[in-house]
């Protein structure tokens, strides 16, 4: 393979120092930014040591992660696949997500998170090499579950340790600051592949993902865990969930909902990952791609500062709604877009609408969730998410063979505003209280710990 790409995202140096002065200025000025040491101030020295080192841990995989997004369709494309095939390809992420989901959430479970951690981390460091040994799509498929492993481990014991580690009263909060990791990696990462690829080709790209990685897990390695896990004094009811086989909890109106929501949102992510390159290059407007996921990015880490602490306050359902609608925006005006600032607009409105949402449903999760079974009810909620973008690689990318990239986004726009629907009239046990509960007006009856709750 050639390392000149087919389509070069230009402006990648300018790109990348525009990433890191926007980033540096939104947290100078964001007094949230500034109020949050209040929160750590409380918390023990060896405490805050090891959050500090658990966050750099996150913010290694989510680069390392995230550098591949402007990389890998692309690299797809210059085998010569067609738009069907670069789904299929990039959809196999999934299948790795939703093959290793119940062993690893029972293992981070009963063995603790840092070892599913280092797993997590070891899959994204050794996945970007992998890229580089082969151009065949099959052997390319299998390389891409296998990287999909990488969020299923990490993802889900990096939630699960924050938790664990997390006062109750503050949960949303911690859980918001420690989760800026994602839409940090996901500015400096793109920034960082986009930059390479432009400068160096693909094989640099890869390697630098691979060398985040591999500096992660020496990271990891120095994650000290809770006791909380293993010290626990179960109640009869979390010992009867323990033995719950782990796909039977799914059907639980606790996690069903949620899960229901997450695979209607990731059929619109996994969309956005697989084809907004490809879409964009089509248009023919003048925007690096992986400004497009800074512009997203940077949504994210800002709403991630204030939206944390006031879940505390007024309930998980009120940001979920929010966020929710924030995506089916995004997903309307990526439909409409036809100039560089558009994509810009779209981009900003995704940001938020993840930067709210995911942290939200890790919060619910940990609401509804005894501590020893919190790996296996994250890992279930986020298989909705998984199948979702198992799904959309494949299936929208046959649907973009046929009517052009726009028509999807356009599709996507509708199946998340469904999920919208979906959570603000079953999001509780009766209609009445779903949507109480989705306008912040009501507590969550699913809750195993109630909250002051502000109405």
């Amino acid at each position: 393979m050639n390392s000149e790409v087919l389509i070069h995202p230009p402006g990648a140096c300018e790109h990348a120092i525009a990433t890191l002065t926007i980033l540096l200025r939104g947290f100078q000025q964001s007094t949230q930014g500034i109020e949050a040491l209040n929160i750590f101030a409380g918390l023990s020295p060896q405490l805050r040591l090891n959050l500090l080192v658990l966050f750099i841990a996150g913010l290694l995989f989510w680069s390392a992660l995230a550098a591949m997004l402007p990389v890998l369709p692309l690299y797809i494309a210059d085998t010569g696949a067609d738009s069907t095939t670069i789904g299929i390809v990039t959809g196999s992420f999934a299948i790795g997500l939703l093959s290793s989901r119940s062993w690893l959430a029972k293992l981070a479970d009963r063995q603790g998170r840092k070892r599913v951690m280092l797993i997590g981390m070891m899959a994204v460091a050794i996945a970007p090499l992998a890229y580089l040994l082969t151009e065949s799509i099959p052997l390319l498929m299998g390389i891409r579950a296998f990287h999909g492993l990488s969020i299923a481990a990490f993802a889900l014991a990096y939630s699960a340790l924050v938790v664990d580690l997390s006062p109750p009263q503050h949960r949303g909060e911690l859980i918001g600051y420690m989760s800026l990791v994602n839409p940090v990696g996901m500015a400096v990462g793109p920034a960082m592949g986009g930059l390479l690829l432009d400068g160096a080709g693909y094989s640099s790209a890869f390697l630098a993902a691979a060398a985040l990685g591999g500096i992660g897990i020496l990271c990891t390695m120095r994650v000290r865990e809770s006791g909380t896990v293993h010290s626990l004094e179960v109640s009869a009811e979390s010992a009867d969930a323990s033995t719950d086989q782990f796909w039977q909890l799914l059907a639980s109106p606790r996690i069903r909902v949620p899960a229901v929501v997450l695979l209607l949102v990731g059929l619109a992510f996994g969309t956005l990952v697989t084809f907004a390159p490809l879409f964009i290059a089509e248009t023919q407007v003048q925007l690096n791609v992986g400004l497009f996921y800074t512009a997203a990015a940077i949504a994210s880490f800002s709403i991630r500062l204030v939206t944390g602490r006031a879940s505390d306050r007024y309930g998980r359902g009120l940001f979920i709604a929010i966020s929710l609608l924030f995506y089916t925006v995004a997903m309307f005006l990526l439909w409409q877009a036809h100039s560089a600032p558009a994509f810009l607009l779209a981009g900003i409105f995704e940001g938020t609408g993840g930067g709210i949402l995911i942290p939200m449903m890790a919060a619910l999760m940990a609401d509804r969730s005894y501590p020893n079974e919190r790996g296996r009810t994250f890992s279930l909620c986020m298989v909705g998410f998984d199948v979702g973008i198992a799904i959309a690689g494949p299936l929208l990318g046959a649907i973009a063979s046929q009517t052009g990239y726009r028509a999807v986004f356009g599709l996507c726009s509708g199946l998340v505003f469904l999920s919208f629907l979906i959570f603000l009239t079953l999001s509780s046990k009766t209609l009445w209280h779903s949507v109480r509960f989705a306008l912040g007006r009501a507590a969550d009856v699913y809750a195993v710990e109630r909250l002051p709750f502000n109405q």
